[in-house]
C-alpha cells in the first residue's frame, strides 16, 4: 500500500483539509461529554454556579471572607475586583488560570463563614464550644477577637477542612455563593436555567459542526479515493500496454483483468474509509486519553484493560485469518480464469457435450472461493461480539468504581458520566481500526498485486537514440542470421534465418504446422525480439528504432482476426481514422468485404459485436484485412489469413492485393500452396529451420520438404 502513495501527490491539498477537518471534527466530539459533564456537575448539582468565585459580592460579605485570608490573599483577590457602591464586581478580564486561582483562595474562607452562619444544630453546638452564646452575631464576634486567638481558631477549623475532598469544598463555596446571590436578590432559577440552555445550544452547535465536517471528509475523502483509482488504473493500463508477450505469458489475461479492475476497486475502497476511519481512530483515541487523564486519572487502569484486551482479539484474529486474505485473491484470478475459458469456448464445450464436465471445474473453483470467503467472514464475525463485550464490560467497572468515588466524595456525577463518554471513545476508535483490519489486509494483497504490474518492466523498450528509416531501403524486409528462443524455453523456435524482401515484392513463408512461421513474423513487429542476428527494417536493425514508428510501417493482418465493438467503419479506420469514406470502401473492395457489408441494412455503419461475434470467420478475417489494406502501409504482413476463405474468394483477395500493394512489401505466411503459387519468394521452413528459398519452380525442383507440402495439397496437373 505505501508504494502506492505516491499517485496521492496531486490530492495533497485535499489531503491536508482532510486532516484538518478530522482534527475539528475529533474536538468537537471530544467536548461533547465536557458539556455534559457541566450540565450535570454546574447546571443540575450547582444550579448554574460554576464555582466559588461569586460574579457579585456585598462588601459585607467580602469583609467576613477576609477575616479567614491572609492579608496577601486578602488584597490579591480584592484586585480581582472592582467597587461598584456597596458591591464588589468581578472584573472581565481575568483569565481561567486566575479563576481558578481565586477558586481556591475563596473555597476555605466560605466553608468558615458558612459553618459559623448556618442555622443548624451542629453549627449552634460549635458555636458553643467556642463560647459564643445563642443570639449572638458569631461573624462580629470574630472581628472582636483579638487576631491571635482568630488565627488559632482559623487553624483548627482548617485542620477538619483540609481532610475534607475538594469536591465537597467547591460544593459548599457554591452554596455560599448561590446564597449570596439570593440575599442579593438575583434570579438563581434564571442563573441556572441560563447555563444549562447556553450549553445546550453550544452542544447543538458543536453537533453541527461535526455533521459539516463528516460530510465534507466524505466528500473529499470519495474524491481522493476515485482519483487514486483513476490513476492506478491509467498506470496499470499502460504499462500492460508496454508489455511484449512474454510479460502478457507471465501475469496471464485474467489476472491482468482482475488487477486492473478488483484490485483497484480493493485499494479505492480502502483509500476512502482510510481518511474517514483510520486516520480519524488515532486522533479521536489520543485526544479521548488526554481528556480522560484531565477528567480523573484514578480509573485509567480500566481504558488499559480494555486496550490491551482489545489488541490480543486482534492480533489472535489476524494471526488465523491473514494467510487467507492471500489466497483469497488467487482464488479469484481462478475463478475468473475459468470462467473466461468456459464462456469463450461454448460453442466447442457444447459440441462435445461437455457442459457437466465444465460445470463441475467451474464448481469447485466457485467452491474454493465460497470457502475461503466463508472462513475469513467467521472469523471476523467473532470479533464485533467480543469487542461489544470488551466495550460494555469497561463500561460496568467504570460506573462500579466511579460509584465509590462519588460516594466518597472524590468525583462528581457528571464526571464519572464525561469518563464513561470517553471511554467509550477510546474503544470505538479501536474499533473502528478493528473494522477496517478485515478491508486492510486483502486491500494490501491487492495493492501487492497492482505494484507488481507497475513495476515489472517491458522486456522491449525504445532505444534512447533511436535510428531512423533509409531512403533507399524503403520498404526492405532483412532477416541477417536470425535465431530465437522463446524466454525460459529450452530450444530454438528458428535458427539461422536469412532473406531479404525487397520493396514491391511478395515474400511468402510456408512450412508444417510449428515450424516456426507465425514466430517469424512476430519478429518484425517486435512482438518478441530476436535472441541472435537481426530483423532490419528499411535498412535499420527494429531493436533501434521506436515501436511507434516501426508500426506505422506495417500492416498486420493476425492469424485469428480480431475485431472491436463499434462499426464495420470504425474497424476499417481503427490503424487510420482520417481516411476518407472512398478509402474505406476501396479497402473493402480489395478485401472482398465490400458484397456483405452492402448487403447489411446500415452497410459501413452496420454494428459490430465485442469481439466480432456478430460476424461469420470469413467476413471477420476480410475486415481485418480491409483494416490493413486502409492504412496504406509499407509492409504488409498476413498471418495465415486467408485460412478461413474459400478458393473462389481467396483467389480474387490475392489478385485485388497484388494490383493495390504493387508497390509496398507483402510478407505472407500460409498453409495452402494455393495462396502461394505466384510470391516471388517462398521461404521453407522445417523444425524452425530454413529448409528452402526460391520461386514455386525453384522450389518443387530443389526443396523436397516443400514439394511433399506441394503433392499433399494439389495434383501435378494444378502445379504445373
Amino acid at each position: 500500500m505505501i508504494k502506492l502513495m505516491k499517485y496521492l501527490k496531486k490530492s495533497a491539498g485535499s489531503i491536508v483539509l482532510i486532516v484538518g477537518l478530522l482534527f475539528l471534527q475529533a474536538y468537537c466530539d471530544l467536548s461533547l461529554p465536557d458539556y455534559t459533564s457541566r450540565i450535570v456537575n454546574v447546571g443540575i448539582q450547582q444550579q448554574g454556579i460554576e464555582d466559588g468565585v461569586p460574579e457579585k459580592i456585598r462588601v459585607s460579605t467580602m469583609e467576613n471572607l477576609q477575616l479567614f485570608m491572609e492579608e496577601d490573599t486578602a488584597d490579591e483577590v480584592l484586585k480581582s475586583y472592582v467597587l461598584d457602591g456597596d458591591t464588589y464586581v468581578l472584573k472581565d478580564n481575568v483569565s481561567r488560570e486566575a479563576r481558578d486561582g481565586l477558586n481556591d483562595q475563596f473555597c476555605k474562607p466560605m466553608m468558615m463563614v458558612y459553618s459559623l452562619t448556618a442555622e443548624n444544630e451542629e453549627t449552634l453546638n460549635m458555636l458553643s464550644g467556642m463560647g459564643i452564646q445563642e443570639g449572638m452575631d458569631p461573624m462580629m464576634v470574630m472581628k472582636q477577637m483579638p487576631k491571635e486567638a482568630r488565627m488559632e481558631m482559623m487553624k483548627s477549623m482548617e485542620e477538619k477542612i483540609t481532610e475534607m475532598p475538594e469536591s465537597i469544598l467547591t460544593q459548599a463555596a457554591v452554596s455560599f455563593v448561590r446564597r449570596e446571590y439570593e440575599d442579593m436578590g438575583e434570579d438563581v432559577d434564571r442563573i441556572q436555567m441560563d447555563y444549562i440552555i447556553v450549553s445546550g445550544i453550544r452542544m447543538i452547535l458543536m453537533a453541527l459542526v461535526i455533521m459539516a465536517a463528516a460530510i465534507a471528509v466524505t466528500f473529499l475523502s470519495a474524491k481522493v479515493a476515485a482519483g487514486l483509482g483513476h490513476d492506478l488504473r491509467s498506470s496499470v493500463y499502460s504499462r500492460i500496454m508496454s508489455f511484449s508477450s512474454r510479460e502478457y505469458h507471465k501475469f496471464s489475461t485474467a489476472s491482468l483483468i482482475t488487477r486492473s479492475t478488483n484490485d483497484v476497486q480493493q485499494v479505492q475502497q480502502v483509500m476512502a474509509m482510510m481518511f474517514r476511519i483510520v486516520l480519524y481512530a488515532p486522533i479521536l483515541g489520543i485526544g479521548g486519553v488526554i481528556r480522560v487523564l484531565q477528567t480523573d486519572s484514578s480509573m485509567t487502569w480500566i481504558l488499559g484493560v480494555a486496550v490491551v484486551l482489545i489488541l490480543l482479539v486482534i492480533l489472535v484474529l489476524f494471526q488465523v485469518a491473514m494467510p487467507k486474505f492471500t489466497k483469497l485473491q488467487k482464488l479469484i484470478d481462478r475463478l475468473n480464469l475459468v470462467t473466461r475459458e468456459i464462456l469463450t469456448g461454448i460453442p466447442v464445450i457444447r459440441a462435445f457435450s461437455r457442459e457437466k464436465h465444465e460445470e463441475e471445474r467451474f464448481e469447485r473453483a466457485n467452491l474454493d472461493l465460497t470457502k475461503t470467503n466463508l472462513f475469513v467472514n467467521r472469523c471476523m464475525t467473532f470479533m464485533m461480539p467480543i469487542m461489544m463485550l470488551i466495550m460494555n464490560g469497561t463500561s460496568i467497572l467504570i460506573i462500579y468504581s466511579g460509584s465509590y468515588a462519588v460516594d466518597a466524595g472524590t468525583m462528581q456525577v457528571g464526571n464519572v458520566m464525561a469518563f464513561i463518554q470517553y471511554a467509550m471513545q477510546i474503544i470505538m476508535s479501536f474499533l473502528m481500526i478493528t473494522a477496517m483490519s478485515i478491508m486492510l489486509p486483502r486491500a494490501n494483497v491487492a495493492a501487492v498485486r497492482i505494484n507488481e504490474v507497475l513495476e515489472t518492466e517491458g522486456s522491449i523498450e525504445d532505444p534512447e537514440n533511436p535510428g531512423h528509416a533509409m531512403e533507399n531501403q524503403k520498404g526492405c524486409v532483412e532477416f541477417d542470421h536470425v535465431t530465437f528462443a522463446y524466454p525460459e524455453a529450452g530450444e530454438n523456435v528458428l535458427t539461422d534465418i536469412s532473406f531479404k524482401a525487397q520493396k514491391g515484392q511478395t515474400v511468402a513463408v510456408i512450412g508444417s504446422t510449428g515450424s516456426g512461421k507465425s514466430t517469424l513474423l512476430n519478429l518484425i513487429p517486435r512482438f518478441y525480439d530476436v535472441t541472435e542476428g537481426a530483423v532490419r527494417v528499411d535498412g535499420v536493425d527494429v531493436r533501434k528504432m521506436t515501436q511507434k514508428e516501426l508500426r506505422e510501417k506495417l500492416g498486420y493482418v493476425p492469424q485469428k482476426g480480431v475485431l472491436f465493438s463499434g462499426t464495420i467503419d470504425s474497424n476499417i479506420r481503427y490503424g487510420k481514422t482520417d481516411i476518407s469514406e472512398s478509402a474505406v470502401k476501396e479497402a473493402a473492395e480489395v478485401a472482398q468485404a465490400a458484397d456483405f457489408i452492402e448487403q447489411k441494412p446500415e452497410n459501413y455503419h452496420s454494428p459490430i459485436a465485442q469481439g466480432g461475434t456478430n460476424v461469420s470467420g470469413g467476413q471477420k478475417q476480410r475486415l481485418s484485412i480491409a483494416r490493413a489494406v486502409a492504412k496504406q502501409p509499407e509492409i504488409y504482413l498476413f498471418d495465415d489469413s486467408f485460412s478461413a476463405l474459400d478458393f473462389k474468394t481467396d483467389s480474387a483477395l490475392r489478385k485485388a492485393l497484388k494490383a493495390h500493394t504493387k508497390d509496398a512489401t507483402t510478407i505472407i505466411v500460409a498453409q495452402r500452396i494455393s495462396t502461394i503459387l505466384h510470391a516471388d519468394q517462398i521461404i521453407v521452413l522445417d523444425d524452425g529451420h530454413m529448409a528452402g528459398i526460391g520461386t514455386h519452380k525453384e522450389l518443387m525442383k530443389n526443396c523436397e520438404v516443400y514439394r511433399q507440402i506441394a503433392m499433399s495439397q494439389l495434383s501435378e496437373e494444378e502445379l504445373a
